[in-house]
């Protein structure tokens, strides 16, 4: 069966599944596979369990009519979906960045749905299988998407790309992460930088932070929308660029940061967030100049940031019974730890307490990374200090510091912590949710 035969069918039967746990009556079922289970085993399960076609790529186990044999599963679901976004030919928005992606699309999404039926990236679905997955729940009815692209190694903002075509693209920073896989951060910038490439080859658009020297440097012959610190408005905004310029600044840090923004030449706006940490302002200024290019109203705007919650453990205020908690541990790296840090420090809060987990997927810089992260918080001269994982501990340093969030959570029991502002964070990996309980 040829993609254009299966499209058709998709188009009779709108949704799909990758889960025979999860199969909705009449759905189609794509057999992925992983690293530890194969879903042409679960082929006929899918079918038993409601769904009305499977899509496989091991003859051996089609039985009927009801199976589809296809050469490569994920790469047919890719094809599928670009095919289905070429048909629609909505505006597609496409983020990446190293930090504050995720908080930049929920941002956008909440901006461009005042005024849009928009379709964005739920949870962290930015991956070769998010990403077709997100766009297949494109439907006759949205009129824009944003769709947020996440990597770990060279190509593979290229390959995601091009399968979501988008028109505009935002990357939201560049830093240390993923340095197993991109070998450098030479290797990040041009990683990153492959959603430029893209749009450069295709006459795109570009949402740009113009005080970041990196992305500056990377995105000649590409239109610009810009934005940057609110002293900037008085600059005037690039030749080239097709939208307003989008300015700036904190005025309030606890406990959520609160901003001013201005269009250029025009009235200045005050918002109040639910966001923790000023380090937002980039990701809100993006997305308020997305909103703005796309006609979206201040009064829209503002309302749509004001009221967004954050979610998933990222900068999350919590009062506990003994504690207030900053939960930040949806993930980790050199440069959002730093700024977590910074902004912690700054807040005008006693006493104060910080649990850090280790950060992943560094490489062999991984431990002159966090001895940077150790120094730095000797510096911030916090009241309680305590550190979790194998790279904190390989670091020789003073503080109390634990293999395991178990091990972790044993000594939260015998030795409570009452009275504190706390941060906690740490890579997803090392699971420093686990001891919100415990505080």
């Amino acid at each position: 069966m040829t993609i254009s035969e299966l499209y058709l069918l998709y188009l009779q039967r709108p949704t799909v599944t990758t889960d025979s746990r999860t199969c909705p009556s009449g759905s189609i079922f794509f057999a992925l596979k992983g690293e530890s289970f194969d879903g042409n085993t679960f082929a006929e399960k899918a079918l038993l369990s409601g769904c009305a076609y499977a899509v496989v790529d091991d003859a051996s186990v089609v039985k009927g009519n009801r199976m589809i044999l296809v050469d490569d599963v994920l790469s047919t679901l890719q094809q599928i979906a670009y095919t289905h976004r070429k048909a629609l030919g909505i505006p597609v928005i496409g983020i990446t960045g190293t930090n504050g992606k995720t908080t930049t699309k929920e941002l956008t999404a909440a901006i461009l749905s005042q005024k849009y039926n928009a379709l964005y990236t739920l949870g962290n679905f930015n991956n070769h299988i998010g990403v077709p997955l997100t766009l297949l729940r494109l439907t006759n009815e949205h009129e824009i998407a944003v769709i947020e692209m996440g990597a770990n190694h060279p190509g593979e903002i290229s390959e995601l790309a091009n399968i979501a075509y988008p028109d505009y693209g935002l990357i939201t920073n560049v830093g240390y992460a993923h340095l197993e896989g991109f070998g450098s951060f030479e290797g990040v910038i041009k990683t990153k930088g492959e959603l430029y490439d893209f749009l450069r080859k295709t006459n795109g658009s570009i949402f740009i932070n113009q005080e970041n020297e990196y992305l500056a440097g990377i995105a000649g012959n590409l239109k610009k929308i810009t934005y940057g610190e609110i002293a900037s408005v008085k600059n005037p905004a690039p030749v080239n660029n097709p939208g307003p310029f989008i300015g700036g600044k904190t005025y309030r840090r606890h406990p959520f940061f609160s901003f001013q923004w201005q269009q250029q030449g025009k009235a200045i706006q005050n918002v109040s967030t639910n966001l923790i940490g000023d380090y937002n302002l980039w990701n809100a200024l993006a997305a308020i100049a997305i909103g703005v290019y796309f006609g979206v109203s201040p009064e829209q705007i503002n309302k749509a940031i004001e009221t967004y919650e954050p979610t998933n453990n990222r900068s999350q205020r919590k009062i506990t019974k003994h504690n207030e908690l900053i939960i930040d541990t949806y993930n980790a790296n050199p440069s959002s730890m730093r700024v977590a840090l910074e902004n912690f420090a700054a807040m005008k809060s006693s006493p104060k307490a910080v649990i850090l987990g280790d950060m992943r997927e560094l490489g062999e810089k991984s431990p002159e990374l966090h001895a940077d992260i150790v120094k730095q918080i000797e510096c911030d001269g916090f009241d309680k200090v305590l550190l979790c994982g194998e790279q904190f501990s390989g670091t020789g340093q003073k503080y109390t510091c634990f293999p395991s969030v178990e091990k972790l959570n044993e000594y939260l029991e015998n030795n409570p912590l009452q009275g504190y502002h706390i941060l906690i964070k740490g890579s997803r990996g090392i699971h420093l949710e686990k001891t919100i309980d415990k505080l």
